[in-house]
């Protein structure tokens, strides 16, 4: 065949993509014996769906999948490059698909791209069952479709592919007649199969590339120094604005308010590495000072502050150092959400009840006219008192009884400041008179 002629190789990854549910690798939980997309097969009823999970799970490959396996026309469109008008014409293809009694799928990838009125534009053709949609996205359906898209579609979670599931891959890549002679020793393919971080079309991708590589060196084993030269830096599955982004930042903060700081350090370690900004990572760490630690341990709001501002002083990588080691002090602190439990009551409690004025005795009297309408009369100046303690005394408004908002907790400082608050309490009492007499 002359250059004209030739045709192109397909990429391993589509010389690979299965063509049916038992040539799928991993999402045994949906496609597995009595699971629901395999039942939906078996049992010929299709349905709308969302698939959600990261890049490289097979998303796409399962929509295909379900439509060859209903015989059905597969119309994909990708929310990145379409509109409105490319709806249009999907629909315009099953209506005359539907005259030669076949039904029609939608494929939207990415569907999380569209905005409201474009995924409204095909909503009515999905009511009246003139389309199955099937949706890929890597972004959380519960943020990221309409409601009413989403209350009409079942929601299937795809999950990374396991070392294992990408091991049974790589045996597929080498049973290919291309690269039958050819083997990878373990330690690579460990090293592969981390560098895919669960993304399948990612391990492809690579292996494509070392194949080549080998294959151009004349290499019959692809070992590990073939693979740590050829196959570049990692870059794991982390999106700043996306899902796994925010599932990182909760176990950053779950492990610290569950006082385990090797686990806590990972999480972090790990955000640094997938790119987050340090920067924000301070915030979240000086938030998670005051929210969970508080007055059980002051210290840890100052030292959260100084890693931010050592951060903002001596920049990456040093400044890390800073974030990290306040990490490991937040999650060996004293634990205490009383300040965060008492302001969030303190709030609802003043959106509920009307605003009432400042008792007379709690006024200041800069003024002569002030003083003479009673501005401060009778203020007890606690400095002047017994213990500097007016007991006795109230500072909320007339008729409202002091709210108990502030429960310290029995851990770290807050201890003493329990003590303490009994102690004055029991002064208070002291004053009330005896109703026995």
């Amino acid at each position: 065949m002359d250059l004209f002629t030739q045709k192109p190789v397909a990429p391993l990854a589509e010389q690979l993509r299965p063509q049916t549910l038992d040539d799928v690798i991993g999402q045994q939980h949906l496609i597995g014996t009595g699971k629901p997309l395999r039942v939906a097969v078996e049992s010929g009823r299709l349905h709308s769906m969302l698939l959600w999970g990261p890049p490289g799970v097979g998303k796409t490959t399962l929509a295909r999948i379900l439509a060859q396996s209903f015989h059905a026309q597969f119309l994909p469109i990708s929310a990145v490059f379409a509109g409105v008008k490319d709806i249009r014409l999907a629909v315009e293809k099953a209506e005359l698909a539907l005259q030669h009694q076949q039904s029609t799928i939608l494929f939207v990838d990415e569907v999380h791209r569209f905005n409201k009125s474009q995924q409204d534009a095909f909503l009515p053709y999905v009511e009246s069952g003139l389309l199955t949609f099937i949706g890929a996205t890597t972004e959380n359906p519960s943020f990221e479709v309409n409601p009413a898209l989403l209350s009409r579609s079942q929601v299937y979670t795809l999950k990374p592919l396991t070392a294992e599931e990408l091991q049974q891959l790589n045996h597929k890549v080498f049973a290919l007649p291309d690269f039958q002679n050819m083997r990878i020793e373990a330690n690579a393919l460990n090293l592969v199969i981390e560098q895919a971080d669960g993304d399948a079309r990612r391990f492809l991708n690579l292996m494509e590339q070392l194949l080549h590589t080998a294959k151009t060196q004349q290499q019959h084993i692809l070992d590990l120094q073939l693979v740590s030269t050829s196959s570049g830096s990692r870059l794991r599955r982390f999106d700043k604005n996306g899902d796994s982004f925010y599932e990182q930042i909760s176990a950053l903060h779950k492990s610290v308010r569950g006082s385990h700081p090797n686990a806590a350090l990972y999480w972090f370690t790990r955000m640094l590495d997938g790119g987050a900004d340090p920067r924000y990572l301070a915030r979240r760490i000086v938030r998670m000072a005051w929210e969970d630690i508080g007055l059980a341990d002051p210290r840890a709001m100052q030292l959260a502050n100084d890693a931010a501002t050592t951060y903002e002083r001596l920049g990456s990588p040093e400044g890390e150092l800073a974030l990290a080691q306040a990490v490991l002090y937040l999650a060996c602190a004293a634990k205490s959400n009383a300040g965060y439990k008492a302001y969030n009551q303190a709030r609802a409690f003043v959106q509920s009840h009307p605003s009432h004025e400042v008792p007379v005795h709690l006024r200041n009297a800069p003024t002569k006219l002030m003083k003479e309408l009673g501005y401060g009369h009778q203020y007890r100046y606690a400095h002047d008192e017994p213990h500097a303690y007016a007991a006795g005394e109230t500072y909320m408004p007339d008729n409202m009884a002091e709210p108990d908002f502030y429960q310290p907790v029995d851990r770290g400082l807050e201890i003493k400041l329990a003590e303490k608050l009994a102690f004055l309490r029991q002064l208070d009492e002291e004053t009330q008179p005896d109703e026995s007499h």
